[in-house]
């Protein structure tokens, strides 16, 4: 679930709520895309601080790294980790904005180059020239050279008439 702005506004100091508020939607959509990168740098980069600083503290905590103070109790990192979350949505939010943008160049690219592919289509002259409006005559039918079977008038008709004899045989018995 996302965090409300005066929950952003409580956990930021104020230099870095602009750049957050700037990576929220209507915002982010005004930006020029060298803004836009420099925005998702400086998050980047104060994501990675954050997560640093937390792993660090973890590490101190539990006798992996050398305490600079001793008496001192390092601080909890609740705080710090949901800093640390404002800054992965607002990366998150900047990096999906310039996916965006990128899928868009792309698009424009594809198409100019199939736009330039038609226009280099109709710019060639055809190769088979238009065979106009009257057709040819086309080909001439061949007569077969197989011979025609003879059927002799005494044999037509006989095939069926033998299979009706034979089934009336059957029948009678």
């Amino acid at each position: 679930m996302g965090v409300e702005f005066a929950a952003e506004r409580r956990l930021l100091a104020q230099d870095e709520l602009a750049p957050v508020q700037q990576s929220h939607y209507p915002a982010l959509d005004d930006l020029p895309h060298g803004d836009l990168l420099d925005l998702t740098r400086w998050l980047r980069a104060r994501h990675g601080r954050a997560r640093d600083i937390i792993r660090e503290r973890r590490r101190r905590r539990s006798g992996k790294a050398a305490t600079r103070d001793v008496t001192a109790e390092p601080p909890s990192e609740r705080g710090l980790a949901a800093k640390k979350q404002v800054f992965a949505r607002a990366l998150k939010r900047a990096n999906a904005r310039l996916n965006q943008l990128a899928a868009a160049a792309r698009r424009e690219h594809a198409l100019a180059f199939l736009h330039a592919a038609l226009a280099r289509k109709h710019a060639t002259p055809p190769r088979h020239p238009n065979a106009g409006q009257t057709a040819a005559p086309g080909m001439r039918a061949q007569p077969s050279r197989k011979p025609r079977p003879v059927i002799q008038g005494a044999r037509i008709g006989s095939t069926s008439q033998a299979v009706r004899n034979a089934q009336a045989a059957r029948d009678a018995q």
